[in-house]
C-alpha cells in the first residue's frame, strides 16, 4: 500500500499518483458538461436548419460561379491557342506555296535560258555534218586531202 505521508509535500496535486490526477480531470470535465448541458446539447429548430440550408446554398452558388468564371477563362485561353495554331497553319501553307512557286520558276528559267544554247548547238552540229560531207567529196577527187583526213580520223 502506498503511504501518502512519504511524500514531501502533503496535499499537493502535483505529487498525487497519476491515477488520481486522471480521476480528478475526468470529474472536472463531467462537472463542466453537466453545467453547460443545455448549451452543448441544444437542439436545432426548423428555422435554424432552414437558415443553414440557405447559407450553404449561397456558398455553393458562389463557388459554382467562381468555378464557371475560371472555366470560361480557360476556354478563352484554349480558343486563343487554337486561333494561333490556325494562323501558324496558314503561314505554313503560304511558305509551301512560295517554295513550289520558286521551284517552278527555277525550272522555267532553266528551260528558257538553255533553249537558245540548245538551238545554237543543233545548228553547229548541222554545219559540221555538211562540212564533213563536203570534205569527203573533195577527198574522193584529191589524194592530198584524203591523206590529211585519214590522219585526223575523219576517213
Amino acid at each position: 500500500m502506498i503511504n501518502i505521508r512519504d511524500h514531501k509535500s502533503e496535499g499537493n496535486i502535483k505529487d498525487a499518483p497519476l491515477l488520481t490526477k486522471k480521476i480528478l480531470y475526468a470529474a472536472i470535465i463531467c462537472a463542466i458538461l453537466f453545467i453547460f448541458k443545455e448549451t452543448v446539447c441544444a437542439e436545432l429548430t426548423k428555422k435554424d436548419i432552414e437558415e443553414l440550408r440557405i447559407i450553404v446554398r449561397e456558398e455553393v452558388r458562389s463557388e459554382v460561379n467562381h468555378i464557371d468564371k475560371r472555366l470560361d477563362d480557360i476556354n478563352k485561353r484554349i480558343d486563343d491557342t487554337n486561333r494561333r495554331i490556325d494562323d501558324l497553319k496558314d503561314l505554313l501553307y503560304v511558305i509551301l506555296a512560295g517554295m513550289f512557286a520558286l521551284i517552278g520558276f527555277v525550272l522555267w528559267d532553266r528551260r528558257t535560258a538553255l533553249a537558245p544554247a540548245i538551238r545554237k548547238n543543233k545548228e553547229l552540229e548541222d554545219k559540221e555534218e555538211k562540212i564533213e560531207r563536203a570534205l569527203r567529196e573533195i577527198a574522193a577527187k584529191d589524194n592530198n586531202v584524203a591523206d590529211a583526213l585519214r590522219r585526223v580520223g575523219l576517213l
